[in-house]
């Protein structure tokens, strides 16, 4: 079913083509892998996608794109996944990792104001950086396996149950 979905809505390749980005890349656009909807390429697109949004850096998208370059994994899954953190999530994903970092650093969670400025990331980020980066690396490398294994369990589960329903039309 969740490849029927994927082929659904997936662009079409040569579609993308013209499209500037696609452009720069050439002939890697072009690779089949990057659209696949097999069950390693899209499982694995999906747990490295958690396992992305979660490093606190504006650098998602990069990292998701030479990510499917470099293992040829699905690139649409991988884009959708890495924007689970988004303007509206972003505050209560990164408060939790913050939160997950003070009980594994050991830290007393302190209380701070945030707001989205620069002033703000050189002065307001010091006291609490370290259990930050902690629940960030944390959540993120927990997260991407978990959701890696879930949706690897998902789908096995799911194609064990398509075959014994076929075995069972044939056997009839």
């Amino acid at each position: 079913m969740l490849k029927r979905i994927l082929s659904k809505y997936a662009p079409d390749p040569r579609k993308l083509e013209n499209q500037w980005l696609f452009k720069t890349l050439g002939l890697y656009a072009q690779d089949v892998q990057l659209w696949s909807t097999s069950r390693r390429a899209v499982t694995r697109a999906a747990g490295l996608g958690i396992a992305i949004c979660f490093l606190p850096l504006p650098i998602h998208t990069v990292l998701a794109l030479l990510a499917a370059l470099v293992w040829r994994l699905n690139l649409g899954v991988l884009l959708a996944a890495i924007y689970v953190v988004n303007p509206f999530t972003m505050l209560p994903i990164y408060y939790g990792a913050y939160r997950v970092g003070t009980l594994l650093v050991g830290a007393p969670a302190k209380v701070f104001a945030f707001e989205l400025s620069w002033h703000w990331v050189q002065h307001g980020l010091g006291p609490i950086w370290k259990p930050f980066l902690v629940g960030c690396v944390v959540c993120s490398l927990t997260l991407g396996y978990g959701t890696w294994l879930a949706l690897e369990f998902a789908w096995r589960r799911n194609t064990r149950r398509k075959l014994q329903a076929k075995q069972q039309r044939i056997s009839r």
